[in-house]
């Protein structure tokens, strides 16, 4: 499993309180006595490194090797051998050295010492490090849940994101066919040239969507023989502009991606009975993507309108997806003209 750095942090600044927590929480640290010299913060803080220890070993490999294998008999059992570990190494490696118990910062003023001062002595010590034991268990448990389900999350996003691809790229070979098969019918000298657009659309397809990423500069020369198919269906009266500036060759983005606004503006802006528009702004600077979709808007019925609407948030959840916090997508319309723009942080 691959840990973000967030998550990295996280565990590293648990580990750092429960070792500062003997540390802060001592008599000694506040009176400014020597610790070091206190055999109740040497157990303690010995304790103290063995539940961190357990919190690694938790976090890392017990929890993942046992716990979501469903082996629960020997993860807890191991779990159970740790604690009385925490409990009783501490004591076995540090001995008393004549250090009494009238020492031992919790006695009460006044509170003779003896047999019953050795066993409070004992027994808050133990019930400190229990303490810190189950709360080092309950974090790591806590955490790793979280990570597994953050991963198991991120597995399920991308399945849709695979998905949502798979549903944007048949509804564009479909409209891409319906242009030749027009093409076809008058016989047309351009037909040649249009199969080969096609072949180079489809081998983009298939070879190229299922990256994470491809350089610019291929998405642009699918998306510019996409237009020059789309272009075949014009008529005199459509008025159209594609316009390009920047350096396509030193990013990369998301395939397929831009496509489906570009589609929606010849779906929509193209009017064989009328005048229409169509305008196409793509600009690149300094790692920033500016598209400017422009269109007249023609009449359709309410079935390809909805059919449109579901490519468009489908591509709005893949740049959610892709480009969390690094997109910002406007759409701006009114009777006559639909306007689209997108920045995009390509860095």
């Amino acid at each position: 499993m691959t840990y973000k750095p967030r998550q990295l942090a996280l565990i590293i600044f648990v580990s750092i309180v429960l070792i500062c927590i003997p540390i802060i929480g001592s008599h000694d640290f506040k009176t400014g006595e020597s610790m070091m010299n206190s055999v109740f913060f040497q157990r303690r803080f010995t304790a103290t490194i063995l539940v961190v220890i357990f919190f690694y070993l938790n976090y890392f490999y017990l929890i993942p090797k046992f716990y979501f294998t469903k082996r629960y008999f020997i993860y807890y059992s191991i779990v159970i051998l740790f604690f009385i570990v925490v409990i009783k190494v501490p004591e076995i490696l540090i001995q008393d050295n004549g250090i009494r118990p009238e020492n031992f910062p919790l006695r009460k003023k006044g509170h003779k010492g003896g047999r019953n001062n050795d066993f409070q002595f004992m027994r808050i010590l133990m019930d400190r490090n229990a303490y810190q034991f189950i709360i080092s268990f309950c974090i790591s448990i806590l955490l790793r849940l979280n990570i597994q389900m953050s991963a198991i999350n991120d597995e399920k996003l991308k399945s849709e994101v695979s998905y949502l691809k798979a549903q944007i790229n048949p509804h564009f070979l479909f409209n891409t066919l319906n242009s030749l098969y027009a093409l076809s019918l008058e016989k047309s000298d351009e037909a040649p040239d249009a199969i080969l657009k096609l072949s180079s659309i489809m081998r983009y397809v298939v070879t190229e969507s299922s990256n994470d990423f491809v350089t610019l500069n291929k998405e642009m020369k699918y998306i510019e023989d996409y237009i020059d198919l789309q272009k075949l269906r014009m008529v005199d009266s459509t008025n159209f502009n594609l316009n390009k500036e920047g350096d396509f060759n030193q990013n990369k983005i998301a395939p397929l991606l831009l496509i489906p606004f570009i589609e929606n503006a010849f779906k929509y802006g193209l009017n064989p009975e009328k005048k229409s528009f169509i305008t196409i702004n793509i600009n690149i600077n300094d790692g920033f993507l500016l598209l400017n979709v422009s269109n007249s808007k023609t009449v359709k019925n309410v079935h390809e309108k909805q059919k449109t609407e579901t490519g468009l948030e489908n591509t709005m959840l893949r740049l959610n997806y892709l480009y969390p916090d690094k997109h910002q997508l406007t759409i701006n319309e009114t009777e006559e003209i639909y306007n689209l723009e997108l920045k995009l942080n390509l860095q």
